[in-house]
């Protein structure tokens, strides 16, 4: 049906204690402006400012960027979506430590199984998707 898409190579983030926006942007392929709306979306971006305003990203802080680059662009999340998502996983791990036991695997079947409805319902739009695009060959 749907073939595996090529994931792309691993990024080489330097090994730099600060990265400016440009260095940031290079790196992941994402222009300034649109790191700056991300900041105002995604309130775990959170760049520090040096003594200048400049924005000077932490490696996390690239990762994070790496990842919500993943989230929108490759995985096809909204905005909204993509930062749901970061913050459920932001604060699982919190929550199962604060759930002891059976209540925790509980926890994290309930978390796998709704992980497993997604990946479902992605790979049925993806289906329909290539449906819609033979029918606008069609069409064409």
């Amino acid at each position: 049906m749907a073939t595996a898409a090529a994931r792309p190579a691993p990024v080489e983030i330097p090994n730099k204690l600060y990265f400016r926006i440009g260095d940031v942007g290079r790196i992941t392929g994402i222009k300034a402006y649109v790191l700056r709306y991300w900041e105002t979306e995604f309130p775990m971006l959170k760049p520090k400012k040096s003594g200048t305003n400049q924005r000077l990203y932490r490696r996390k802080d690239v990762e994070m960027v790496l990842e919500i680059k993943r989230l929108l662009y490759e995985q096809r999340f909204t905005i909204e979506g993509a930062r749901t998502y970061l913050e459920n996983r932001r604060h699982a791990p919190k929550a199962a430590a604060k759930a002891p036991g059976e209540a925790g695997a509980r926890q994290g079947m309930l978390f796998a199984a709704e992980a497993a409805v997604v990946e479902r319902a992605r790979q049925g739009l993806g289906g329909v998707r290539a449906e819609l695009k033979s029918i606008l060959e069609l069409l064409s």
